[in-house]
Parts: structure tokens; sequence; C-alpha cells
């Protein structure tokens, strides 16, 4: 795995598609996400410390994991299929790995609520810096 870190958030009101950039932390490869517009504003928003005045999506994803007792270990961009990323939130709940399914963009929007490391597999990594480079 690569350890990676949110370099850029590009957001258009004016698209349904927003794109954020993930650039290795130690290295100079990088890739674009498409994401939703909710997912960017919420990222954005936890990048920036905005609080709003009552729990939005993201913020009750967080609010549930605590209350079971669990924290968001890391987040694992872990597969690219068809030209979508796949990701997992690993949690640790009473000593015990979870693995939760998830899309990347809303994996890097509880990393940004929680300063959680985020990880690419290093075949997806090679596999979408690869694609970039015989554009």
């Amino acid at each position: 795995m690569v350890h990676m870190e949110l370099s850029k958030i590009m957001i258009t009101e004016t698209s349904d598609h927003q794109i954020i950039v993930l650039k290795e932390k130690d290295g100079q490869r990088s890739f674009p996400i498409v994401i939703g517009l909710h997912e960017a504003w919420a990222i954005d928003r936890a990048v920036k410390g905005v609080a709003t005045p009552r729990p939005l999506t993201h913020d009750l994803i967080c609010n549930v994991i605590e209350g079971l007792n669990a924290g968001v270990v890391r987040i694992v961009i872990n597969d690219l299929r068809n030209n979508t990323f796949y990701a997992k939130i690993i949690l640790l709940q009473n000593g015990s790995t979870v693995e939760i399914d998830s899309r990347p963009s809303d994996a890097i929007a509880l990393a940004m609520q929680k300063n959680t490391p985020i990880f690419v597999a290093r075949k997806v990594l090679e596999e979408v810096c690869n694609a970039e480079n015989n554009l």
C-alpha cells in the first residue's frame, strides 16, 4: 500500500462531477478521482474545519462509528474496475478490525474529518499512473 494525501479539491457548482486529486505522501505520483458535488462539499468542509448546526451524512457516519465504540484506522482505495475506484474503510472495534466497503469519496470525507491516513493499493496506483502516462 502507498500512503497518500489529499492534494487538491476542484469544485464546480455547475457540474455534477467534481474532482479530487490524491498525491503520494512521500513521492511525486498523483491521480484524480471524479466524485459527486455533495461529497466534494463534505471533503472541503472537513478540510476547512467548518462545523454545521446539525450533523450531515458524513458527520452522522462518524457519530455512528464512535457510538459503536469503534474508530476509523485508515481508508484504502483497493481496486479499480471499469474506470470505477473501490475503497474500504478500516475500523478498529474492541481490538478487532472491521472492513467496510465504501465509495472512495465517502471514505475520503471520513478520513478528512478524523485526520485518518489514506492509502492506495500499489496495483491501483500503478494502473492509474500508467494509464495517465499513455494518454
